[in-house]
């Protein structure tokens, strides 16, 4: 080696590159502006010789070899920084042209690193993760990752050999960011994150902020441009706000997309007869899914999570890739089709998003640069026993800004109606599910994660800031106060919360025989002395239908199929009625007999028979006229919106109610008999002097129902019932829910006169 060249030489950084150690390896690779003149280094193991090729002249300089496992240099008689390439002879006389990844100058600005650090950088995605990017003239893939207690990290794929010498990342100042420019990878290519520890252990590691992975049980990132997609759906996103706030209709189609329906398949690839089914592509679901959902009447469906999963059997609640879209279903553009598609056809989307738990995979989050990056390092504060799975440390910025950064870009780059947050009860909670012994006390020495209710409120702060019509939406358990409550008023800020009370009251109160209902009333009217604490959304979830606690209809009580599906309508109709958004579990709507499969199809052939026909019609019907009645829903979270008429009638198993609207230009009568008994002439009584169209029955025939009903109108009578002067009689359908239109009316008088009769009006 040439003497000046070789006394250029730092002995000690090319050591600490040969043996994949550095965290700046662009302090010795790359060029260099000397006072011999501009130095360019490089390492490429496997490389025979090496040559740098100017790109103004063409003049090319051999490189010396300064260490055998591929490191070489060369002094260029020049002092100043030019564009060049490197033309690598491989093993076996292989020759590539390449851009040189060390020739680059960081692409993250101070600023955002700033703010990532403050946690509060909310496209943090924009920076980190991969991006195909141009930087001088030259197009590769742009690379960064956060790994803060890290040796070094290194990018590897196919196209490196997977070794993780040779692209070895700069550590950006104390940000614990590390980057790399790689000139020449497209969209498509597949990578992970080698990680050396402080203590010399090598992990492949998931990209965290990858947005696209490769197909369970592989778990490689992919290189992928989320920012292609040409969406058409601008007229949905301005008008979202004002066609779905609080004071509209929302029912929910909770769908999980591997099951809802699933594409036969008889021969394999070989010609071979086999036997089962695989997963439709995002964009082929869009349209059945769709086609479905608009035909029922729901105005929204609630996606389990589409984010990447290793463990089919999870539903995807235990996620590795937070910013990719599965890929049993298709590319990331395939989920922006299906999302796009959704809109066109006037259909909100709702995704399940879990900010409350990681998965301990490998690849994924946990110990990702050797120590507890995202977790808690205490497993009393890290660890959730029940679940085998860890928990965020929400008190760091980075990894709070990790998560508030996900909820905000699954709206920005996929249209997202809503987030739906998962187990929100177990992250309030420091003890949730843990024994004495197995959590820490917060700093007061109680068991609020304050923490974790910080984050929650500036999650929910900010992203009503910057996504305008979307809502957020909390599965909590608990009594936890003012989840649905104002942040500046101490609330947690969601939109909505899920009635987990009201359904497990009310499907405890509906499996009992309704000859034993008598005793358990309070369990059905017990919901309206705490309706208006939050604004909930009433479900019948899909945790509700699995693990042996049976389907919907298989929970009903009745010796027949006829009775179980007659107390499958009453329940429907209750909850239709009562405030409250609404949610249904797919498969629900036609009565599945059995629990929900993941691995399955829905049993789509059961609609061949009469009574899951009728009750498929009879969900449909009652989304049409819950859409149809203001009443139903535009007063969902004020008291004015809902009156007892009688809620004490446990004896029979009856109650009765009123729906109103704001202005009280629309008042519905709802009489529910949770009893198999028919009552004729049954007096109710009524709000007003009016008439009483009966418009909807659950007992129709139609509905596979006993047709016990009220055909003409009922006008009121001043007979005094359940404390209201006026009345009316009705024929109340056994196991009915029944639904009157209340219309007032002036009475009419015949006044006796001299000259004989006459009609007069009181007024």
């Amino acid at each position: 080696m040439d003497k000046i060249l070789y006394n250029m030489m730092n002995w000690a950084g090319i050591e600490e590159l040969v043996y994949s150690e550095s965290c700046d390896p662009h302090k010795f690779l790359g060029p260099h502006v000397t006072e011999a003149g501009l130095l360019i280094q490089t390492f490429i193991p496997t490389a025979v010789s090496v040559s740098v090729k100017l790109t103004s002249s063409g003049k090319k300089y051999e490189m010396e070899m300064a260490d055998e496992t591929g490191f070489f240099a060369v002094l260029i008689p020049r002092k100043t920084v030019t564009d060049y390439m490197l033309l690598v002879t491989f093993d076996g006389d292989v020759v590539q042209e390449i851009a040189d990844p060390y020739a680059y100058a960081p692409q993250i600005k101070e600023e955002a690193l700033k703010q990532f650090e403050a946690g509060i950088c909310y496209d943090i995605y924009e920076v980190l993760g991969s991006h195909v990017k141009v930087i001088k003239e030259v197009k590769g893939v742009y690379f960064a990752v956060w790994a803060p207690c890290a040796m070094r990290v290194s990018v590897v794929g196919d196209f490196n050999l997977w070794d993780g010498r040779r692209h070895q990342m700069r550590k950006l100042g104390d940000s614990g960011v590390f980057e790399l420019f790689i000139p020449g990878l497209e969209e498509g290519t597949i990578y992970k994150y080698e990680v050396k520890a402080a203590n010399g252990d090598a992990m492949l590691k998931s990209d965290p902020y990858g947005t696209y992975g490769e197909l369970r049980p592989n778990n490689a990132s992919i290189v992928w441009d989320v920012n292609q997609f040409a969406w058409n759906d601008d007229s949905w996103m301005k008008n979202r706000q004002k066609e779905y706030g609080k004071h509209k209709p929302m029912s929910i189609y909770e769908v999980h997309l591997g099951s809802w329906i699933r594409k036969p398949i008889s021969i394999d690839e070989e010609g071979n007869e086999i036997t089962g089914s695989e997963f439709y592509n995002y964009r082929e679901i869009a349209e059945k899914l769709a086609e479905y959902v608009k035909d029922m009447g729901y105005t929204h469906v609630e996606l389990l999570p589409v984010m990447e999963h290793p463990l089919d059997a999870s539903w995807g609640y235990q996620v590795t890739g937070y910013y990719a879209p599965t890929s049993r279903y298709g590319t990331p553009k395939d989920f922006q089709y299906f999302m796009n598609y959704m809109h066109e056809k006037g259909i909100g989307v709702i995704l399940d998003w879990v900010p409350a738990h990681f998965p301990r995979d490998l690849a994924g989050l946990a110990c990702f640069d050797g120590t507890h990056v995202y977790e808690h390092a205490d497993p009393r504060q890290g660890s959730h026993p029940h679940w085998g799975t860890l928990i965020y440390n929400y008190g760091r910025p980075q990894v709070s800004n990790f998560l508030i950064a996900n909820c905000l870009y699954w709206a920005d780059k996929f249209h997202a109606d809503g987030i739906r947050m998962d187990a929100v009860a177990s992250m309030l909670y420091l003890d949730y599910g843990k024994n004495a012994g197995e959590w820490v006390a917060n700093i007061y020495g109680g068991h609020e994660n304050l923490e974790a209710v910080e984050f929650l409120k500036h999650l929910n702060s900010i992203f009503k800031k910057k996504i305008p019509g979307a809502v957020l939406i909390a599965e909590e358990s608990t009594a936890w106060p003012q989840i649905t409550g104002d942040v500046k008023e101490n609330g947690l800020g969601f939109d909505y919360k899920w009635n987990m009370g009201w359904m497990n009251d009310f499907i405890g109160y509906m499996k009992y025989d309704p000859y034993f209902r008598c005793h358990h009333y309070g369990e059905l009217t017990f919901s309206m002395l705490y309706a208006y604490s939050e604004d909930f959304v009433l479900v019948f979830s899909h945790d509700e239908v699995v693990h042996g606690k049976a389907s919907m209809a298989g929970k009903m009580p009745g010796e027949t199929l006829e009775a179980k599906f007659s107390n499958l309508r009453t329940a429907y109709g209750y909850m239709m009625t009562h405030p409250g958004k609404k949610l249904l579990f797919m498969g629900q709507d036609m009565g599945q007999l059995s629990e929900w499969n993941e691995n399955e199809s829905l049993p789509w052939n059961l609609l061949e028979y009469d009574l899951h026909k009728q009750t498929k019609e009879y969900v449909k019907a009652l989304n049409q006229l819950y859409r149809s009645y203001p009443a139903l829903y535009e007063q969902d979270f004020h008291p004015d919106g809902f009156e007892w008429i009688n809620c004490s009638n446990g004896q029979e198993n009856i109650v009765a109610f009123l729906r109103k609207t704001k202005k009280k230009e629309e008042t519905l009568l709802v009489v529910c008999n949770f009893a198999p008994v028919t009552h004729e002439k049954y007096q109710v009584g009524v709000p007003f002097h009016g008439k009483y169209k009966e418009i909807f029955n659950s007992e129709d025939p139609a509905f596979g129902g006993s047709g016990v009903g009220n055909p003409r109108a009922k006008t009121s009578k001043k007979e005094e019932c359940d404390e209201r002067a006026e009345s009316i009689v009705i024929d109340l359908a056994p196991l009915g829910v029944q639904i009157f239109t209340c219309t007032p009316v002036k009475e009419e008088s015949v006044k006796e006169t001299k000259g004989g009769k006459g009609k007069g009006k009181l007024k």
